[in-house]
């Protein structure tokens, strides 16, 4: 969230070297080399060139003059940013030069593309000129991002790295040309997490938004939920046009929400809580005690918000939206916000509608709805796409032929709606799924071509990409992999190598856009850039680069999908062939069997082996594209460990194939065995061996094969960058072995990232975790400040998921003596004995499970360092802790009396090292605006904090005191309008003798912000 700041006026303050001593500025010389950009240069021109001063200084120490002068007026050498048409046209550089290389020059811009850029040192001139450009202006803007790149700066959502030495300075020896392989390239931030963009103000939305081009990207987008489970959320406001106000504002409106720590009441199993109250010292990273974004701010409960602090929410709300999708705008980033379809109309909304005479489910007053959500977003923010999510059940439920054609209704409307309010923004198709159980090609069929369709990857991102994209022909289709799930949401997630085989499965598919999906940032980092690189460059690792998008060849003989499970020993009813229900395949989508052609009987046998009442799997069936069994719920129909069979005569094969095909409509299909007669006779034990004249089935899917390609070529890269040469190879090696192969501690329990007890003695759970020990020996190589706080930030990262995995044995070992307690008092135990048994046998493993719980804090609050760190701590706190430790103890007052756990409250100090934290680190700024840090001085006494700041390259630095907040957070902010235009600054505590400063590499390399045109 954001906090309130005192912005001082840049004149006036003291200055000091970055010792502490005064300096003489050094003379002036001449400089190495120049950058040479037209007067006539775009913003983004002009922003390309101050980012390579930025990032050649960084590295070199070098602060090359930035001229608008023609090269052939310096006297040294040249680094020109402009675009193609300037560059060609011999604005910059002498005509006789572009004239000897003009060939050259347009046959490599051609195939840098419109999107694409070139960065050339122009051969044989007695200067060497390098040339940064593109087609377009966002194209000379990432050409100077890969020249900063090539001078080892590594670029990350939350910020980027630059290594701890510098390097002497030469003119980079280039020819590169890139051209993205996907038109549209970037992040789908995900809410209604704290974790996620829940928790974002104004300065983290342009934080993460300037670091999408270092990157490669030009895309964000958003989903808003609807009402109901945990919203409305305030993104996207739904009403009529008469309750449209000026600007962001809004005349009507209901109650909406992102998270609150105080405020969360049915949200994801989270308990309100105020931050006052965490344990573990986790209490002073919050300066509040309700914790959330500031445009929430003083809306608890969110659910008893009147109308006018609801107008006030979405007015703070679309001015938030605006200035970030302005900032997108600036970046050449392009915007997406969208609702689920159907629409879910507010009940504020729809009982405003019937008291002025309206239905709100005719399909007009829906339309006029939209047609009012359209003009509204018109006057209170840039967008670019507004896109309809599908319904989320349908990720692994069939879908009835009604939903379908409701969802259709729905998107009809808003596409009319959207061309009788003249909408400047285009709208698209997004979800859980690309389309429909039936068809998932189905949009591409009945939408307007110019509408882009796109979908994440279904069960949370380890299914692959959609195939049936490769059935999409002739519009924007954008597939959109998961960067992290959140079952897993409070664990790392290494899963370098399955964004390498999603993206080149796009990209085999035709896809056009390639997104990711994600709530956290810093952990992401491998992730992240390994999608992003994947989405201009697959050489090297992409087996299939080359081949032509095409549909995926028609699949062989068998099933498609689908696991194991078996019940040995159990008697099933209404059958004499026990051994084929007592082995099923489940999750299963189909069974295709390679057949003469001819009429066929199919028998399909069921049962239910597994769940005990009605509602809880309900599939269809098709043969040869027809339904022949609908809704079938087993349980329903013959109940528990019963066969049910179904025959179906005449089914006529006339293409040498029989299809059998499973609908979800709750939970997963499943069968147990398929007898097939007519001209051949086929017979299969699904998910069973065989027996008699029952073939076995063929092996259970495995959804995760082939799932990974290739890896450690990019963690030798990224592992030089974040920790240095000296430990690259090692790290590298047990980073690449562990992607795709870490243990998860964590899954999803009654919301994001709980944990579940485990029964496994932790002398074997610990051997899942030694490549942390592996890493830990390494440390003593790492040399540099930056590249140590780099390592020692993923090694405590490993060290906390260690201690989460203790911290699930050590809850077992707890649960288990509560429940041998409640096995005593059944037998009519002595209420003094026990007491004495919970005092000797269970208190002793629950403070075992309380020291794990504080190791665990011990080491997320050592490597915390953004936002989504934050949510993770909030996560423990309110949901991790309260279902784990707290339902334990509850079941133990119960049994013995709330005296057994009086005075035993989770410790409250943090008694770690002391830290500074920045969450969020703005690169740019727009010119006028001010510099805004928030800093947390975690674990400090009696400090004295300052923010020290210069000009870039100049010799000292002035000094502005942080301003305290509360608790451990502090503030300080530069006044905008007199800011150069690269600001570089550190943070510097000072408490007794002791002295840190952040970044790590301070003052030798400072953060910078360049302040764009």
């Amino acid at each position: 969230m954001a906090v309130i700041f005192l912005v001082w006026p840049i004149a006036a303050l003291a200055t000091r070297s970055a010792t502490g001593h005064a300096e003489e500025k050094p003379g002036a010389s001449t400089p190495p080399a120049v950058i040479c950009l037209s007067a006539s240069a775009s913003p983004l021109e002009r922003l390309a060139a101050l980012e390579i001063r930025r990032y050649l200084y960084l590295r070199t120490g070098e602060l090359i003059p930035l001229v608008d002068q023609p090269a052939n007026e310096q006297a040294t050498d040249v680094i020109v940013v402009a675009r193609s048409d300037r560059l060609l046209g011999g604005e910059l550089i002498p005509t006789d030069v572009i004239n000897a290389h003009r060939s050259s020059l347009e046959n490599r811009l051609d195939r840098a593309g419109d999107d694409g850029f070139l960065v050339w040192t122009i051969p044989g001139n007695q200067r060497q000129i390098l040339v940064i450009t593109g087609k377009k202006d966002i194209g000379v803007l990432y050409g100077a991002y890969r020249l900063a790149e090539h001078y080892g700066v590594r670029f990350y959502l939350e910020g980027d790295v630059v290594p701890d030495r510098r390097v002497a300075w030469s003119l980079a020896q280039l020819d590169e040309v890139r051209r993205p392989l996907f038109q549209h390239r970037g992040i789908q931030p995900f809410h209604d997490f704290p974790e996620g963009p829940d928790w974002w103000g104004v300065e983290e939305y342009k934080a993460i938004l300037a670091q999408l081009p270092k990157l490669g990207m030009n895309f964000i987008g958003f989903h808003c939920y609807p009402e109901g489970g945990v919203g409305p959320e305030p993104l996207v406001w739904i009403g009529q046009a008469a309750d449209i106000g000026e600007g962001p504002g809004v005349r009507f409106s209901y109650p909406a929400r992102h998270f609150l720590t105080s405020n969360v009441t049915g949200s994801w199993g989270y308990r309100p809580m105020k931050t006052s109250d965490y344990a573990f010292g986790a209490d002073q990273l919050f300066e509040v005690d309700d914790y959330g974004a500031d445009y929430m701010q003083g809306y608890s409960p969110w659910t008893e918000m009147n109308v006018d602090q609801a107008n006030k929410l979405f007015e703070n709300m679309g001015r938030v939206l605006d200035e970030a999708f302005t900032f997108a705008r600036h970046l050449g980033i392009a915007t997406a916000v969208g609702t689920e379809t159907p629409l879910t109309i507010p009940k504020a909304v729809r009982e405003r509608l019937k008291a002025s005479g309206k239905d709100p489910s005719n399909p007009a007053v829906v339309k006029e709805v939209y047609a009012a959500m359209f003009k509204r977003i018109m006057q209170t923010h840039p967008l670019d796409y507004y896109w309809f999510w599908t319904p989320e059940n349908w990720t692994w439920s069939g879908t009835k032929p009604e939903e379908v054609e409701a969802t259709l209704a729905d998107l009809k409307m808003a596409y009319e709606a959207a061309k009788e309010v003249g909408a400047p923004f285009t709208l698209a198709t997004c979800g859980w799924v690309l389309g429909p159980s039936q068809d998932r090609a189905l949009f591409d069929k009945v939408l307007p071509k110019e509408m882009p369709v796109s979908c994440i990857n279904r069960q949370v991102g380890h299914d692959p990409v959609e195939p049936g994209f490769a059935r999409v022909q002739g519009r924007p289709k954008w597939a959109i992999p998961w960067l992290e799930d959140d079952p897993a949401l409070i664990s790392p997630q290494l899963w370098v190598g399955r964004m390498r085989k999603d993206a080149a499965d796009a990209l085999k598919y035709g896809c056009t856009g390639l997104m990711g999906i994600h709530w956290r940032t810093r952990q992401l980092g491998p992730n992240v850039s390994a999608l992003a690189a994947a989405a201009w460059d697959q050489h090297g690792w992409n087996p299939e680069l080359g081949e032509t998008p095409a549909a995926p060849s028609r699949p062989g003989e068998g099933p498609e999908g689908g696991q194991f499970a078996t019940f040995p020993g159990v008697d099933f009813a209404n059958t004499d062939e026990d051994p084929i229900y007592q082995t099923v395949r489940y999750d299963v989508d189909a069974y295709r069997f390679n057949l003469p052609n001819g009429q066929y009987r199919v028998v399909l046998k069921f049962c239910e082996p597994h769940y005990s009442e009605a509602g809880k799997r309900v599939f269809g069936v098709k043969i040869q594209g027809k339904t022949i069994i609908d809704t079938l719920d087993i349980f329903a129909q013959v109940g528990k460990n019963r066969a049910l069979d179904f025959t179906f005569d005449g089914i006529e094969v006339a293409d040498g194939t029989l299809l059998i095909e499973f609908v979800r409509q709750a939970e997963f299909p499943c069968i147990a065995g398929i007898v097939i007669t007519g001209p051949v006779t086929r017979k299969i034990n699904c998910g069973g061996p065989a027996w008699n004249d029952y073939q076995a089935d063929w092996p259970p899917t495995d959804r995760t094969a082939h799932r990974y390609l290739m890896s450690i070529d990019f963690y030798l890269d990224w592992a030089s960058a974040q920790f240095g040469p000296e430990v690259a190879f090692e790290a590298a090696t047990i980073f690449a072995a562990i992607d795709g192969r870490l243990p998860r501690p964590s899954t999803w329990v009654h919301g994001p990232g709980g944990i579940v007890p485990d029964s496994r003695p932790w002398s074997e759970v610990s051997k899942d975790y030694a490549f942390v020990d592996e890493l830990a020996a390494l440390r003593e190589s790492v040399q540099g400040p930056g590249n140590r706080e780099r390592f020692d930030y993923w090694l405590d990262l490993f060290r906390y998921m260690r201690a989460n995995a203790k911290v699930n044995c050590a809850l077992h070992a707890y649960k288990a003596a509560i429940a041998e307690l409640a096995k005593i008092q059944q037998k009519n135990g002595d209420p003094a004995e026990l007491q004495r048994l919970a005092r000797e046998k269970v208190l002793p493993l629950r403070e075992e499970l309380v020291a794990d719980l504080k190791e665990v804090h011990t080491y997320l609050l050592s490597h915390v360092s953004t936002y989504g760190g934050l949510g993770n701590i909030c996560n423990w706190q309110q949901h991790v802790i309260p279902i784990t430790l707290g339902d334990a103890d509850a079941q133990l007052v119960k049994l013995v009396g709330e005296e057994i756990l009086a005075d035993r409250r989770l410790p409250r100090t943090y008694d770690g090292r002391p830290r500074i934290i920045v969450p969020s680190v703005r690169s740019l700024l727009s010119r006028g605006e001010s510099l805004r840090l928030k800093v947390i001085l975690l674990g400090w006494q009696n400090a004295e904090a300052s923010l020290c700041w210069r000009a870039v390259g100049e010799p000292t630095y002035h000094t502005v005191p942080l301003s305290h907040v509360a608790r451990s957070v502090y503030q300080a902010a530069l006044a905008g309008e007199q800011l150069p235009d690269i600001v570089e600054y550190f943070i510097e505590v000072r408490s007794g003798d002791q002295v840190a400063r952040y970044p790590a590499t301070a003052p030798e390399i400072g953060l910078t912000t360049v302040v764009a045109p």
